[in-house]
């Protein structure tokens, strides 16, 4: 594949992450119009429920299929029938596997709903177990998902893997549309849980798992284009799954530390359901974080993180450090950016999912909670990609097993808290949690490759602390500003004044940082901006 072939479908991919990721948003500020944020019983119940098959899925097979068995697709690609048997044989395998623990899974709502929320009894935890039963079945078409993708992928046919979320987005808009159209929107979360009849809960519950539906079916209409036909084929002989679960075992025993944490963090949150921020708001304020991470950070580290592979490979320590601490050092520049804004404009991103000022006060504590741990957090993930390279999956895995040690103790500490501050502590915990995390990942790196040019990270850290501070003040006086001229409520009532504010603090802060680093001579910054000015320069 040329240079040009690539650059054209690194934007095509580009283009369906954030066109995917924007309809994301906009489908879960419906969501959160149609059945409440904060304080919300039935949002709350419906979180809980719509996160069972997110989980189960991440524990069977999500490292699984992603990390070890699209190698084996790409290699069985060579074979004198292209893969077409492997690939066959690996679908029904799949399906079958995924099949089975889909419908153990949704026998076993009860106790799936008992355990993610052990302190609801009665109304709300009958609701959640009649959502669960609707929702449980997308565990299977997660699955196919990911192998038809995969399989696409591997086929060099990228496109639809990364633009199918975007169908499912639409599908669940649609539904949501109908629900609000049919019984009415509850902004506010006023909607009692007696009052949800199986009619509303199989419509809601349904729309979304039809919506995850859509997203897998949809890719087999490109397996024609790559020349595959699917045929089931029982004969499993030889699809290599021995050496996947030997590969798989470390990235398995992650995965299953990690949504045990995650199961600790729902039942202490399920505590506030009703009386304040809890599940739901959760939730949407871990989106919202996630936001400068998957658009960012992912595209910089995954790029940094094939020359890591290569420089591993072949021995070369020296040009591996040079990659590990300019990834760093450039990502860390977006990120504090992206931590400023987002602290800034909380409370009015959070106005988008909720109905009153005090709800979203309420949800904008709990995403600046998460926000002072997300230079760790992109930090850790350039770390764990040096650990990859080294093909080690081993040290994640204990590094992770410390992180959900450490938060485990201080989420059920949250368990003490009033409710109104379970989120925010929750948040909090986690921030430090993988703050810890990092700075032992670090002091493993540095004494595994030698000096790994912390120096000139923490130098790079505090230049942008320093460019962080007019920073941040310039787009609070922006806000101040707006308020004075629009009324005080304008950043935080409805859609159009909370939009508006936060384009123009974004660029105000953008504008301002790029100007002090521009003052503090920040090498980094010409390394950022210097492929932009090329392409400029060459238009």
């Amino acid at each position: 594949m040329s240079s040009t072939s690539i650059g054209r479908a690194s934007a095509f991919l580009a283009s369906g992450t954030i066109v995917s990721r924007v309809m994301g948003f906009v489908r879960t500020i419906i969501l959160a119009q149609t059945i409440g944020a904060v304080g919300s019983a039935s949002a709350d119940a419906f979180a809980v429920a719509n996160q069972l098959p997110n989980n189960i899925y991440a524990i069977i097979a999500g490292g699984t299929l992603s990390a070890v068995l699209v190698p084996q697709i790409v290699r069985a690609t060579l074979h004198s029938d292209g893969g077409k048997g492997y690939i066959n044989k690996l679908l029904t395998i799949a399906m079958v596997i995924l099949g089975g623990t889909t419908l153990a899974a949704t026998l076993l709502a009860p106790v799936l709903v008992t355990i993610s929320a052990a302190t609801w009894s009665g109304e709300q935890r009958a609701l959640a177990i009649a959502f669960a039963y609707w929702c449980l079945p997308q565990i299977f078409f997660y699955g196919l998902y990911t192998v038809l993708g995969e399989v696409l992928n591997a086929k060099n046919v990228f496109g639809p893997f990364t633009w199918a979320p975007a169908i499912n987005n639409l599908v669940s808009i649609a539904g949501l549309v109908v629900f609000m159209a049919l019984f009415g929107a509850d902004a506010a979360g006023d909607r009692m849980v007696a009052d949800w009849t199986p009619d509303k809960v199989a419509l809601l519950g349904g729309a979304t798992t039809i919506a995850v539906a859509a997203q897998a079916l949809i890719l087999f209409l490109f397996w024609r284009r790559v020349g595959i036909r699917y045929r089931p084929d029982f004969k499993w002989r030889g699809v290599g799954l021995g050496t996947a679960g030997r590969l798989a075992g470390w990235t398995f025993g992650m995965l299953l530390v990690t949504q045990a944490a995650g199961l600790v963090e729902t039942n202490v949150a399920a505590i506030a359901s009703g009386d304040g921020a809890s599940v739901a708001a959760i939730q949407y304020a871990w989106l919202i974080f996630m936001l400068p991470h998957s658009l960012v950070t992912v595209s910089i580290v995954t790029a940094y993180f094939t020359k890591m592979s290569g420089h591993a490979n072949r021995g070369e320590t020296a040009e591996l450090r040079t990659d590990v601490s300019a990834s760093i050092r450039v990502t860390s520049l977006f990120m504090v950016l992206g931590m400023a804004v987002l602290i800034v404009v909380a409370y009015p991103f959070a106005s988008l999912f909720n109905d009153s000022v005090s709800q979203s006060a309420e949800m904008g504590n709990v995403l600046i909670a998460f926000l002072v741990g997300l230079i760790p957090f992109s930090v850790l993930f350039v770390l764990q990609r040096v650990f990859y390279s080294l093909s080690d999956t081993k040290t994640p895995f204990f590094l992770q097993v410390v992180q959900a040690a450490i938060f485990t103790v201080l989420a059920l500490c949250c368990a003490l808290l009033p409710v109104e501050f379970i989120a925010i502590g929750l948040a909090l915990a986690l921030s430090f949690a993988t703050a810890i995390q990092t700075l032992i990942a670090a002091v493993i790196i540095r004494r595994r490759l030698g000096r790994v040019g912390g120096r000139s990270v923490v130098l790079s850290l505090v230049r942008y602390a320093v460019a962080a501070v007019p920073t941040g003040a310039a787009g609070l006086l922006t806000l101040i500003g707006l308020g004075t001229l629009f009324g005080p409520d304008f950043a935080v009532t409805g859609y159009l004044g909370p939009i508006v504010s936060m384009a123009i603090v974004g660029v105000v802060m953008l504008v301002v940082y790029l100007g002090a680093l521009r003052l503090l001579r920040s090498p980094e910054l010409r390394d950022a901006l210097g492929p932009i000015r090329a392409r400029l320069g060459r238009s």
